[in-house]
């Protein structure tokens, strides 16, 4: 065996190995799922544990047992992959560009506005389908919530307490940050609305509007289930977590392209090999 086709085999084993338990956990959230939010994952995760199992399959076959066919499909199969990777890491840095939070004098945290986005993110958004599931996830993961059970008294105390750690820890800090975007749109009406702090969720309406205030200071709700969910602060704090997160995900594609690049170099090795050796037996004379 050559060392291109024992490599490629070993890297399939391994990508075998790793869809059992993607698969698994997508036949998990079928039959466990409660929420929209965990029903909305269960369709993907069994998608990408099917297509990693057919795909190491193919490449590990191909590779091992010198089926020249697999081995084609397979290669074609991470060429396209390479290229829709390449396409997609490209579009996130594009879509993300724009964006970014409004320091407030005094505030530990910032405002974010819808407008503020790329108009293809903000379409997404803005669809009702794409943000009745998004609210639920929030909802489901009670993200606001968990804010009503602690006990500071006054604005400048709860303040204070909450937007601490994210200078205090480091290693949190990211994901401090991104908990702190969501609280800011979807927790608390905006700060321009005028409204008075009475609980961490809990907030009263001005007698008087406030000269800048939005329809989203209509849309606030004391309800826990409601609060600034159906605000366009809202989304911009989810789309400000989005940019954060694609940014993220745009730079591991990179590093996940090398490595696909390389891999499908070893495969093109691999290919040839085979080939080579099926000219070498076709013309073999019999004994």
């Amino acid at each position: 065996m050559r060392v291109s086709n024992n490599l490629v085999g070993l890297l399939n084993f391994i990508t075998f190995l790793l869809s059992v338990p993607i698969l698994g956990g997508g036949i998990w959230l079928a039959h466990r799922a409660t929420t929209d939010c965990e029903k909305y994952l269960e369709r993907p995760v069994i998608a990408l544990g099917v297509f990693l199992m057919l795909i190491s399959l193919a490449g590990l076959i191909g590779a091992c047992c010198r089926v020249n066919w697999l081995l084609w499909l397979y290669l074609l199969v991470m060429f396209i992959l390479i290229v829709i990777l390449f396409c997609f890491t490209i579009f996130a840095f594009v879509v993300t560009n724009k964006g970014a939070g409004q320091v407030l004098s005094g505030k530990g945290y910032k405002d974010y506005k819808l407008g503020d986005y790329s108009n293809w993110l903000q379409k997404r958004v803005n669809n009702n389908k794409n943000w009745n599931r998004i609210r639920s996830c929030l909802i489901d993961g009670k993200v606001c919530e968990s804010l009503s059970k602690e006990n500071s008294t006054t604005q400048s105390q709860f303040f204070a307490k909450h937007l601490s750690p994210i200078q205090a820890i480091s290693v949190l800090e990211s994901c401090v940050q991104l908990l702190f975007d969501l609280w800011s749109g979807c927790c608390k009406p905006p700060d321009s609305c005028g409204f008075q702090y009475q609980g961490p969720i809990t907030w009263s309406k001005p007698q008087t509007p406030a000269a800048t205030a939005s329809q989203d200071c209509n849309a606030w709700s004391n309800d826990p289930n409601t609060l600034c969910y159906n605000c366009d602060s809202c989304k911009a704090g989810v789309l400000q977590n989005l940019k954060s997160d694609w940014k993220k995900v745009a730079v591991l594609n990179i590093i996940f392209l090398v490595f696909l690049i390389i891999v499908y170099s070893i495969g093109c090795c691999a290919f040839r090999n085979n080939r080579w050796d099926n000219a070498n037996n076709r013309w073999k004379p019999y004994a």
